[in-house]
């Protein structure tokens, strides 16, 4: 199944090349794809020797005004000495269009892997994403999404009734695990929080570690409660999650105060993601890439761990939520 955002058939090396010639870019070595399936990344070097990334932005997946607004807050950010990837202007705008295609060029920065087990990382990033917020809740995004049901809930449990790739068999059980782990999280859900400007997707792999964090890939921010970019920094049993959060909590509260109460949307979140991600991969089938990186999507197995996963997930969402020690 698609959601008519097209696959980049299109997008031909010679097509990557015209697009940045156009805007005055020459490029004097090959394009080396990065990672990203979402997206398509290709790292260059540039006639003067200077190292770039370029991003084409799938198609019908977000406007030019969501795009720039992402790019907006990303140099909002940097301009206060926040460490964050942003793009290049030229000749006054940061989102490029060659052939239908949206475009934007960073500068190559390069790092080492943030460690989310390094409790002084942890409390540099904790430092950073308090300002990061205390940027955020300036103002909210006009055009990019709140973080809600109808997106992370309701809209794939669409996807999942329509999708072919779940095995006839097991696609009563599946849906009905769905059904449970929706029903539960919209009984848990609020909008009592402070809807602010968020990174969106801040895991650990988004960050990059060089003399501090430098957070990059903006891609999914949205509005949102502020424990959005937290929680999946958190790894472990939850002894090892709750010393976490309080070291990144103690260093957020030093620049942007935090509302302790976020911490029971945590597994909601959780629970929103793993039903969001599941129903994009589906969406992106179409797309060659996706068949070729997640061929397990096609086997049995997997469609009946998932269904344990979600049950798991009903029932972690019964228990308490994680408990901070009594000075927080």
């Amino acid at each position: 199944m698609t959601d008519n955002a097209f696959n980049f058939r299109t997008l031909h090396p010679d097509t990557i090349l015209d697009a940045l010639f156009e805007h005055g870019i020459r490029v004097d070595s090959g394009l080396t794809p990065l990672n990203s399936y979402e997206n398509r990344v290709y790292q260059f070097m540039d006639e003067d020797r200077q190292r770039f990334v370029v991003k084409f932005y799938r198609p019908q997946r977000w406007s030019a005004e969501q795009i720039n607004e992402e790019h907006q807050f990303a140099l909002e950010l940097f301009e206060h000495e926040i460490p964050v990837a942003t793009p290049i202007a030229y000749q006054g705008a940061t989102v490029l269009e060659y052939q239908g295609f949206m475009f934007a060029v960073f500068p190559s920065l390069g790092g080492r892997q943030f460690e989310p087990d390094n409790i002084d990382q942890m409390e540099w990033v904790g430092r950073y994403l308090g300002r990061i917020h205390q940027a955020g809740k300036r103002q909210r995004f006009a055009y990019r999404p709140d973080i809600g049901l109808n997106e992370y809930l309701l809209e794939p449990r669409r996807v999942y009734e329509s999708s072919a790739l779940v095995p006839v068999a097991l696609k009563d059980g599946f849906l009905r695990a769905a059904d449970a782990l929706i029903h539960a999280v919209t009984e848990q859900w609020h909008s009592r929080f402070a809807q602010i400007r968020l990174h969106g997707d801040c895991h650990p792999g988004n960050i990059l570690w060089r003399d501090g964090p430098l957070f990059v890939d903006l891609d999914d921010a949205r509005n949102g409660p502020a424990i959005q970019d937290l929680w999946m920094l958190l790894n472990g049993d939850r002894h090892e999650q709750r010393i976490q959060l309080e070291t990144i909590i103690e260093a957020y509260e030093e620049f942007n105060p935090f509302d302790v109460n976020e911490i029971a949307l945590i597994e909601p979140l959780r629970a929103m993601r793993q039903v969001y991600y599941l129903a994009w991969l589906m969406r992106r089938w179409d797309d060659p890439a996706f068949p070729v990186s997640f061929p397990w999507l096609r086997e049995e197995d997997f469609w009946r761990q998932q269904t344990a996963l979600f049950t798991e997930q009903v029932r972690v969402l019964r228990e308490p939520p994680l408990q901070l020690t009594p000075m927080y």
